[in-house]
Protein backbone atom coordinates (compact mmCIF):
# COMPACT_ATOMS: atom_id res chain seq x y z
CA UNK A 1 0.00 0.00 0.00
CA UNK A 2 2.83 2.03 0.62
CA UNK A 3 3.96 2.18 -3.14
CA UNK A 4 0.64 3.79 -3.90
CA UNK A 5 0.47 6.41 -1.74
CA UNK A 6 3.91 7.53 -2.21
CA UNK A 7 3.41 7.52 -6.11
CA UNK A 8 -0.40 9.80 -5.36
CA UNK A 9 1.66 12.16 -2.72
CA UNK A 10 4.43 12.59 -5.16
CA UNK A 11 2.54 13.50 -8.23
CA UNK A 12 -0.05 16.51 -7.68
CA UNK A 13 -1.54 16.29 -11.05
CA UNK A 14 -2.35 12.01 -10.24
CA UNK A 15 -6.14 12.18 -8.47
CA UNK A 16 -5.88 8.05 -7.97
CA UNK A 17 -3.69 5.50 -8.08
CA UNK A 18 -4.68 2.20 -8.21
CA UNK A 19 -1.99 -1.72 -7.62
CA UNK A 20 -3.10 -4.71 -8.58
CA UNK A 21 -0.73 -7.38 -8.16
CA UNK A 22 2.30 -5.85 -9.84
CA UNK A 23 0.59 -3.55 -12.20
CA UNK A 24 -0.36 0.31 -11.03
CA UNK A 25 -2.23 2.11 -12.89
CA UNK A 26 -2.30 5.86 -12.73
CA UNK A 27 -5.23 8.36 -12.85
CA UNK A 28 -5.74 12.19 -13.32
CA UNK A 29 -9.36 12.95 -13.53
CA UNK A 30 -11.29 14.65 -11.64
CA UNK A 31 -14.23 13.56 -9.49
CA UNK A 32 -15.92 10.13 -9.85
CA UNK A 33 -14.86 9.42 -13.68
CA UNK A 34 -12.12 7.52 -13.44
CA UNK A 35 -13.52 4.87 -11.16
CA UNK A 36 -16.97 4.52 -12.48
CA UNK A 37 -15.34 3.71 -16.12
CA UNK A 38 -13.14 1.17 -14.10
CA UNK A 39 -16.21 -0.28 -12.86
CA UNK A 40 -17.57 -1.07 -16.31
CA UNK A 41 -14.45 -1.20 -18.85
CA UNK A 42 -12.01 -3.46 -16.87
CA UNK A 43 -13.91 -4.33 -12.96
CA UNK A 44 -11.64 -7.05 -12.79
CA UNK A 45 -8.71 -4.31 -12.02
CA UNK A 46 -10.28 -3.10 -9.14
CA UNK A 47 -10.94 -6.84 -7.11
CA UNK A 48 -8.78 -6.91 -4.70
CA UNK A 49 -6.87 -3.65 -5.75
CA UNK A 50 -4.90 -1.05 -3.22
CA UNK A 51 -6.41 2.41 -3.94
CA UNK A 52 -4.44 5.91 -2.95
CA UNK A 53 -7.02 8.33 -3.86
CA UNK A 54 -6.89 12.09 -2.87
CA UNK A 55 -10.90 12.83 -2.38
CA UNK A 56 -13.25 10.28 -1.59
CA UNK A 57 -17.15 10.53 -1.72
CA UNK A 58 -19.84 8.59 -1.60
CA UNK A 59 -19.78 8.18 -5.33
CA UNK A 60 -16.07 7.29 -5.87
CA UNK A 61 -16.43 4.62 -2.24
CA UNK A 62 -19.58 3.14 -3.81
CA UNK A 63 -17.17 2.33 -7.07
CA UNK A 64 -14.64 0.80 -4.80
CA UNK A 65 -17.31 -1.15 -2.97
CA UNK A 66 -18.78 -2.52 -6.54
CA UNK A 67 -15.17 -3.30 -7.88
CA UNK A 68 -14.47 -5.63 -4.66
CA UNK A 69 -11.20 -3.08 -3.79
CA UNK A 70 -9.42 -4.73 -0.79
CA UNK A 71 -7.82 -1.32 0.95
CA UNK A 72 -8.13 2.26 0.45
CA UNK A 73 -5.83 5.62 1.30
CA UNK A 74 -6.90 8.52 0.85
CA UNK A 75 -6.45 12.07 1.74
CA UNK A 76 -10.15 13.21 2.10
CA UNK A 77 -12.80 11.07 3.03
CA UNK A 78 -16.34 12.14 3.77
CA UNK A 79 -18.86 10.49 6.66
CA UNK A 80 -21.06 9.07 4.32
CA UNK A 81 -18.40 7.24 1.81
CA UNK A 82 -16.53 6.44 5.24
CA UNK A 83 -19.63 4.81 6.44
CA UNK A 84 -20.59 2.71 3.34
CA UNK A 85 -17.30 1.01 3.22
CA UNK A 86 -16.70 0.58 6.66
CA UNK A 87 -19.91 -1.13 6.24
CA UNK A 88 -18.50 -3.54 3.27
CA UNK A 89 -15.69 -4.29 5.87
CA UNK A 90 -12.82 -1.92 3.58
CA UNK A 91 -9.98 -0.83 5.78
CA UNK A 92 -9.39 2.86 5.29
CA UNK A 93 -6.65 5.15 6.14
CA UNK A 94 -7.62 8.86 5.99
CA UNK A 95 -5.85 12.18 6.40
CA UNK A 96 -8.97 14.11 7.15
CA UNK A 97 -12.90 13.09 7.12
CA UNK A 98 -15.26 15.48 6.00
CA UNK A 99 -19.32 16.09 6.63
CA UNK A 100 -19.39 16.26 2.85
CA UNK A 101 -17.35 16.67 -0.30
CA UNK A 102 -17.64 19.95 -1.92
CA UNK A 103 -18.43 20.69 -4.97
CA UNK A 104 -15.60 22.38 -7.67
CA UNK A 105 -16.69 26.11 -7.03
CA UNK A 106 -16.44 25.35 -3.39
CA UNK A 107 -19.94 26.59 -2.89
CA UNK A 108 -21.85 23.57 -1.89
CA UNK A 109 -21.63 20.00 -1.81
CA UNK A 110 -20.59 17.84 -4.80
CA UNK A 111 -23.49 16.82 -6.69
CA UNK A 112 -22.34 12.85 -7.05
CA UNK A 113 -22.66 13.14 -3.30
CA UNK A 114 -25.99 15.02 -3.37
CA UNK A 115 -27.50 12.63 -5.96
CA UNK A 116 -26.28 9.51 -3.68
CA UNK A 117 -27.19 10.90 0.06
CA UNK A 118 -30.36 8.83 0.21
CA UNK A 119 -29.16 5.33 -0.33
CA UNK A 120 -26.02 3.62 0.91
CA UNK A 121 -26.34 0.57 -1.99
CA UNK A 122 -23.40 0.30 -4.32
CA UNK A 123 -25.29 -1.22 -7.32
CA UNK A 124 -27.74 1.79 -7.39
CA UNK A 125 -25.50 4.09 -6.66
CA UNK A 126 -23.47 3.59 -9.56
CA UNK A 127 -26.59 3.80 -11.38
CA UNK A 128 -27.07 7.44 -10.13
CA UNK A 129 -23.08 7.74 -11.26
CA UNK A 130 -24.22 6.60 -14.94
CA UNK A 131 -27.07 9.09 -15.06
CA UNK A 132 -25.09 11.75 -13.82
CA UNK A 133 -22.16 11.16 -16.39
CA UNK A 134 -24.26 10.88 -19.41
CA UNK A 135 -26.04 14.37 -18.43
CA UNK A 136 -22.63 16.20 -17.73
CA UNK A 137 -20.74 18.31 -20.38
CA UNK A 138 -16.94 16.20 -20.57
CA UNK A 139 -14.54 18.11 -18.11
Amino acid sequence: MVNVIEILKNNPQLSCVIQNGDEIREFYKRGVADLFELTQMCPEFLQGAQVADKIVGKGAAACMIFGGVRELYTTIISKPALEILQIANIPVQYEQCVDFIQNRMQTGMCPVEMLCANTNDATEIIEIIRNFLQKSPAP
